[in-house]
């Protein structure tokens, strides 16, 4: 194997946590900002690019961090090394907001996986974490994710998370499936993805699901996500009072209009 060969378990329901067992000079990547917790002993490196074991020299590196500047995430990650020479360490990472982190063997999946932006958690080093043009007009303009969407390559552990609860499919040939664009989460190499518009003007306009469907074909495995964070975000936003005042009508018989009178 290229990438390195690293356990794992997963602690929580909704607010979940992966914590990593790497054996000596075993390593895991992870976005800048993840980690939880890690035990003494592991070395803690912040790198340029995904920690791709076959980038060579600056040039390969600096590649690999432009390439995760345009998905718009940072320049760095970090690595997280057992240096003990003896024994296991471990290492956590949590998940930034409510939901599941999914672990995705790249080896299961062909070696490839193409996932939402924002997704990625960690991986076992090796992983290339890179970008991955929508090369379709429609699905790059009306897809949710726009013309970049990020991609795991490799043959080792990668983790995941979205909101909410997450359902794996399993596609067969030519099996097709709409999902809302935003509840897309990932989908292995396989998948046939594209948009389609909803089909009537009343329900496009009214129906409160949007213009477009994602559609998705087999052979292949995409998963889905309950609760996109963007959603999430906009109930939030919704429910917030507005700036400078209070909520002290908040769950009270008069609500809205009792702020009014004051």
């Amino acid at each position: 194997m290229n990438a390195h060969e690293i356990d794992y378990v997963l602690h929580g329901d909704d607010m979940q946590c992966v914590e990593i067992e790497l054996d000596p000079n075993e390593s895991v990547v992870a976005e800048a900002g993840g980690m939880m917790m890690m035990e003494d002993g592991i070395d803690m490196e912040t790198i340029f690019g995904d920690g791709d074991n076959n980038q060579k020299g600056f040039l390969g590196k600096l590649v690999g961090a432009g390439k995760r500047v345009i998905t718009g995430e940072s320049l760095f990650m970090t690595v997280f090394t057992n240096k003990t020479g003896a024994g296991k360490k471990r290492v956590s990472f949590a998940a930034p907001y409510p939901g599941k982190i999914i672990p995705v063997d790249l080896s299961e999946q062909g070696g490839k996986v193409i996932c939402q932006k924002d997704s990625f958690l960690c991986a076992a080093k090796g992983v290339s974490i890179g970008i991955d043009f929508q090369k379709k007009l429609g699905t790059g303009f009306f897809g949710g994710e726009g013309f970049i969407m990020q991609k795991l390559e490799g043959d080792g552990l990668a983790f995941l998370h979205a909101g909410g609860t997450i359902i794996r499919r399993d596609l067969q040939p030519g099996e097709k499936l709409r999902i809302d664009t935003g509840c897309l989460v990932a989908l292995s190499k396989e998948v046939d993805y594209n948009i389609e518009y909803v089909g009537k003007i009343k329900s496009a306009f009214f129906g409160g699901e949007g213009l477009f469907f994602a559609t998705v074909q087999g052979p292949g495995t995409v998963w889905i996500q309950t609760l996109p964070f963007s959603r999430l975000a906009d109930r939030v936003i919704a429910s917030a009072p507005s700036a400078g005042g209070d909520s002290r009508g908040e769950g009270s018989v008069l609500g809205g209009l009792g702020r009014l009178l004051d």
